[in-house]
């Protein structure tokens, strides 16, 4: 284990709390580790289960409790394992397919606790967001080893970014805490608070336990509730408003300036230009990079990309096709502009100001200046369709796209990817509800139906019934996932028609590779 001293840190969407120190463990448990659980009985007594056993909101016996926590084989033990062991070879890895309730029996087996959300946040160091992600196992094939990557938090912790997701203490309705995203989740899920039912065994779940001098109570302890904001009792404001509200958008066309600063024909699938032009405020510049697809006749058709908040963390913008959904564009034959947006990758705003309203608000309407400027230069290239263009947002991107394509009308198609209305309260410029009216591109919806961050009834339904396109051009597909969605055939499929349908067949000179 490793010491994390006292203090008071400040964790985003949570109050702040005082913490005395306390020790959390230097790696997440170990299959070989749960395996000595397991050994010791830990499945058939009932000393380690100190906790009410709910399910569903309804509370189970010990032995009914114990049938669920099985492997495929019938034995007891985690969902992943056969025969009640770990696969051969995977002692050092994390143990995954364990529920909330298997998480805590075993930190109660060995004197220890699991740990509150503010203690996980704490020691995990997201203040660090940039390293940790560039050193952590995400977007993998499963979970490596423990302590094998670098990603290390601030007192010498492994793992808490990526591998496996970790069980939290505290509960948030019926659910449970599940912290640091995991090997197939995007790496902003290392700060995004989730929350899953506490029987659930997906071979992502996993954990590590904390060891506090005195445990824990009041505030620490309690329910976290979720904030929701009711957009069922709230209306768009009138055209006349809106208007207005349109107005501080605006922006004179003036001369682009622009500039191919570097080509890159390296890469197997695509050509990369890296181009820039004046933003439309100040003296500054916008970078963007051009992916163009081989194989493929121009015109292109292009989808211009706004990219999830990570991006409001990461400096680096060499691995920005690193998204699945990024890379799947150009591989399917259309060319994708990925613009540098003010305050993002090395256009960060520093110091960083808080992401307070008045913030929010500015950064926004540069946003969609950026957006605006980037298919001015599109429309420039005689090799680009300028009839032919669609929106791609995930998650932050996905969130402001009904205000970014509202402003911005020369969209054929819009793809919200992991995208909702927010819980908070927006300035009313910069407020989806009143821009999603007024967005009438064709637009595609895909969610996580288990998304804790944007949740099917508070912030995927509300904005898809407001959406102003017609009903026969709007379409909203879920999937069973969180705040991310799988790399998936079925995903892909419902990408590719729907920009099939709106922006018409890829003229491929050949066929495209298989993904």
């Amino acid at each position: 284990m490793v010491r994390v001293p006292a203090g008071s840190p400040e964790i985003g969407g949570f109050p702040t709390v005082k913490l005395e120190e306390f020790w959390i463990d230097k790696f997440e448990v170990t299959n070989r580790a749960f395996k000595e659980f397991v050994d010791r009985g830990g499945y058939r007594t009932r000393e380690p289960w100190k906790h009410p056993l709910i399910k569903d909101g309804r509370a189970l016996s010990w032995v009914a409790a114990m049938a669920e926590f099985h492997d495929p084989t019938g034995r007891p033990g985690p969902a992943t394992w056969e025969l009640g062991t770990y696969p051969d070879g995977k002692g050092d890895h994390p143990v995954g397919g364990v529920s909330w309730h298997e998480a805590a029996a075993y930190c109660d087996s060995v004197g220890k606790s699991l740990p509150t959300v503010y203690h996980w946040y704490d020691a995990a160091g997201s203040r660090t967001f940039s390293d940790i992600l560039r050193l952590s196992n995400f977007g993998g094939k499963g979970p490596d080893p423990v302590g094998s990557h670098a990603g290390l938090g601030r007192y010498g912790t492994y793992d808490m970014a990526g591998n496996v997701k970790e069980w939290a203490w505290n509960a948030v309705g019926n659910h449970r805490y599940i912290l640091g995203g995991a090997w197939s989740d995007p790496s902003y899920m290392f700060t995004e608070g989730d929350a899953q039912p506490p029987f659930d065994r997906l071979a992502t779940y996993g954990f590590r336990c904390v060891q506090y001098p005195a445990l824990p109570s009041g505030d620490l302890v309690a329910e976290v509730p979720g904030i929701y904001r009711d957009y069922s009792a709230e209306r768009p404001v009138g055209d006349d408003v809106f208007e207005f509200y349109r107005s501080v958008y605006s922006y004179d066309r003036t001369q682009l300036n622009e500039k191919v600063e570097s080509v890159d024909t390296t890469p197997e699938h695509w050509r990369v230009e890296k181009v820039s032009f004046d933003a439309a405020y100040g003296s500054e510049r916008v970078m963007a990079y051009l992916y163009l697809p081989k194989g493929v006749r121009p015109p292109y058709q292009t989808v211009v990309h706004f990219p999830g908040s990570y991006a409001l963390h990461l400096k680096s913008s060499e691995h920005l096709t690193d998204d699945w959904f990024v890379a799947f564009v150009i591989r399917g034959g259309r060319a994708l502009l990925f613009p540098i947006y003010k305050g993002t990758y090395a256009r960060q705003v520093t110091p960083r100001p808080p992401w307070s309203p008045g913030f929010r608000r500015d950064i926004v309407i540069q946003w969609s200046k950026d957006l605006g400027r980037s298919i001015d230069y599109l429309e420039t290239r005689p090799d680009v369709d300028r009839d032919k263009l669609a929106y791609q947002g995930f998650s932050l991107g996905a969130a402001y796209g009904p205000i970014l394509t509202a402003i911005e009308g020369r969209f054929k198609a819009s793809l919200l990817l992991c995208g909702g209305f927010y819980s908070r309260q927006d300035p009313p410029e910069i407020d989806a509800i009143n821009f999603a009216p007024r967005a009438r591109a064709p637009v595609l919806m895909l969610n996580g139906r288990h998304d804790f961050h944007m949740s099917l009834e508070h912030a995927q339904l509300p904005v898809f019934h407001l959406l102003g396109a017609p009903d026969k051009d709007k379409r909203h597909v879920l999937f069973d996932s969180g705040h991310a969605l799988p790399r998936d055939p079925a995903v892909m499929k419902e990408m590719l028609d729907w920009l099939d349908h709106y922006l018409g067949p890829v003229a491929h000179t050949s066929p495209p590779k298989p993904s």
